[in-house]
């Protein structure tokens, strides 16, 4: 840390400097925790960002340009969920604050019960028990299925009168599968409980797939069922970190996630989040993209990505002693290793040391890819690495290597 003032050009040299061992994932050898379509879409996104950083979106009356423009993803990502007539939302901060916010809104819902919970499979996402923890609510986890999936019936069983919600994943995070959301909306239907898609990761890539997108296996508010969908515009939407979108079937829904008070000296303040005050950069870098790449463009990525996750799964499965957990739905991997000489996460590690990120998770100890656009590009040389890294692994005698984390508290 400097003692003195310095001029911009020294506090940008600096900051390369501090990132020079970031890892490389510009260049694709990140498969987790970044998002990149195209270098000129990188460079729009950081454009539309750097204009609008210093706009306050904490309220819109003095930004008029922001309201427009987070009408404008709404409504984008509204269509593509197809929402019905009379849906509303919010922009947020991502999928955890948007998952937050459908818990909090789910237990104002019903205030009446003294011990609210929520029914979900072990495999939604920890940002859950996150709203638990913070809003008071139990968390009912429901062991999956053999083949990771929710176990609707077992779901079912778990519903109680102090139910506030059920929750379904499309794709989970994990292994990458999508929930039986049709079946989950029938139980949350015949058993008043509303129903929330967790598609934060999937819902820009989901819905210009098949058997998803024509609604072969429909997963969004085509099912009846289905109260609220979370769709993140920071991962396969290509937008700046801080983009995300809850939607509710009905604006009554929505109203209940809204914080208003007058209860201070400063007049009425009201908050749709977690958040106060907040950046316009994520709003204008999502409008950014949406209109840049527009529902064709998201589809010719969608499927690009697609392709490259399938090329990957084929490679991987060819190298002993990996597999795959099981064939994704969309575009993540997770996979391990059948031989206790090589362990995943010491694979990992040998990954690491060669300048590739890979996420590391348990139980059981497994390897998960996050396959973005322009991962088609290095295919070949990840999995050049991939096959060194279990020689290095197998030839050392390593242990069980480093278990990592999803997220850190540092």
């Amino acid at each position: 840390m400097a003692n003195g003032a310095e001029d911009p050009g020294q506090v940008i040299s600096a900051l390369e400097d501090l990132r020079r061992s970031d890892i490389d994932w510009r260049n694709g050898r990140a498969f987790s925790l970044t998002y990149l379509a195209t270098p000129e879409a990188l460079e729009l996104s950081e454009r539309a960002y750097a204009m609008y950083a210093g706009e306050n979106a904490l309220n819109v009356a003095a930004f008029p340009s922001l309201r427009r423009m987070q009408s404008e993803v709404l409504g984008f990502v509204s269509e593509l969920c197809h929402a019905p007539s009379g849906a509303a939302g919010f922009m947020t901060s991502g999928g955890t604050e948007s998952l937050l916010m459908v818990s909090y809104a789910a237990k104002q819902r019903r205030p009446e019960v003294a011990r609210p919970n929520i029914v979900l499979p072990t495999s939604a996402h920890a940002a859950f028990e996150k709203a638990c923890a913070y809003f008071g609510i139990e968390s009912r986890r429901v062991p999956v299925r053999a083949d990771w999936r929710a176990d609707a019936a077992a779901m079912r069983d778990a519903i109680d009168d102090s139910t506030v919600l059920m929750v379904a994943s499309a794709p989970q995070y994990p292994q990458g599968v999508v929930d039986p959301i049709a079946e989950l909306g029938d139980i949350a239907l015949s058993r008043g409980v509303p129903l929330h898609v967790d598609s934060c990761i999937g819902g820009m890539v989901l819905a210009f797939l098949e058997p998803f997108a024509g609604g072969t296996v429909p997963f969004d508010f085509r099912i009846e069922g289905v109260t609220s969908i979370s769709v993140d515009l920071h991962k396969y939407g290509y937008a700046a970190k801080g983009s995300g979108v809850i939607v509710y079937r009905s604006r009554e829904l929505r109203d209940k996630q809204v914080f208003v008070t007058d209860n201070w000296l400063g007049g009425m303040y009201g908050s749709s989040g977690v958040l106060g005050t907040k950046s316009g950069g994520p709003i204008a870098s999502s409008w950014a993209m949406i209109n840049h790449f527009g529902r064709e463009g998201y589809a010719k990525l969608a499927a690009l990505t697609r392709a490259t996750t399938l090329l990957l799964v084929d490679a991987i499965t060819a190298i002993d002693p990996l597999f795959v957990m099981t064939k994704p739905d969309s575009t993540l991997i997770c996979f391990g290793s059948a031989d206790p000489a090589v362990p995943a996460h010491a694979v990992a590690d040998a990954l690491a040391a060669r300048g590739w990120w890979v996420d590391r998770q348990s139980p059981p100890p497994m390897l998960h890819m996050t396959v973005s656009a322009h991962h088609d590009k290095v295919v070949d040389d990840f999995v050049a690495a991939l096959r060194a890294s279990v020689a290095d692994v197998r030839a050392s005698n390593a242990t069980d290597g480093s278990s990592g984390a999803y997220g850190t508290v540092e």
